[in-house]
């Protein structure tokens, strides 16, 4: 209803206007009873400190990854923070803009695969105030990078092709951006050898993992000759792995 009526959910709740029920509320019940993505209906989600614009094409962002921003948080306290910040696999700008938005002095770079997600990651550094610090680019992951970053975030696929979904999700959201072969490692397999060159000195990298890929994605970041450790999220499940430079 609050999107409805192009107002926030806190004003609704405490403040709600002289109700007049537009026609669009009902549209977009029906949209959710079909079980479109609330974020795709609304066109926004939250994450983090900043609120992204979000669609059809582009991967919804979800509460489980601040988990990646919340361990650079910890891994920068009492520093400056990062100054250079990379972001495979960007979407919408998700982890790049949330950390640009923490961190004001650093600069970034988000790589995707999909211009349509790069059209939203656009949107949001513009309507954000960080398009002079956040350049987009098209790529297949690190392939073709060659300097070094202070803070290295990834959100990959990591969903196998016979997994479960929850409702709505693999009918609405882009398929390159959840499904990572039969076991759910593909992308691991081929990002592991690929951060060693990309991370500076002192920095770190969080790659965002399933909650039951712990040591099957660890492993493959092991025999890259990386040391990873566990991040967990807020409901304690195993969230990202953290290796440090």
């Amino acid at each position: 209803m609050a999107a409805a009526l192009g107002i926030a959910r806190d004003r609704l709740i405490l403040d709600p206007p002289n109700l007049v029920i537009p026609v669009q509320f009902f549209e977009m019940v029906d949209r959710r009873l079909a079980l479109e993505p609330v974020a795709y209906i609304t066109g926004q989600r939250a994450f983090w400190t900043i609120d992204l614009e979000v669609g059809p094409g582009a991967l919804i962002p979800r509460p489980d990854s601040e988990t990646l921003i919340a361990a650079a948080v910890e891994h920068f306290a009492g520093t400056p923070g990062p100054s250079r910040i990379l972001d495979l696999g960007t979407g919408p700008g998700t982890l790049l803009l949330a950390a640009l938005d923490e961190w004001p002095k650093a600069t970034g770079l988000g790589v995707d695969a999909s211009p349509i997600a790069l059209s939203y990651a656009q949107r949001n550094a513009e309507r954000l105030g960080l398009a002079e610090r956040a350049a987009l680019q098209i790529g297949d992951w690190a392939s073709g990078l060659k300097n070094r970053y202070d803070l290295i975030l990834c959100n990959p696929p990591y969903v196998a092709l016979d997994a479960e979904t929850g409702p709505g999700v693999a009918d609405y959201e882009p398929a390159e951006a959840l499904f990572a072969g039969a076991d759910g490692l593909d992308d691991y397999r081929r990002l592991a050898p690929m951060i060693a060159p990309l991370l500076a000195a002192g920095g770190l990298a969080a790659i965002e993992i399933g909650h039951d890929q712990s040591d099957s994605a660890a492993a493959l970041f092991i025999t890259a000759g990386h040391a990873p450790s566990l991040a967990r999220d807020l409901a304690n499940r195993p969230r990202a792995l953290l290796i440090r430079g």
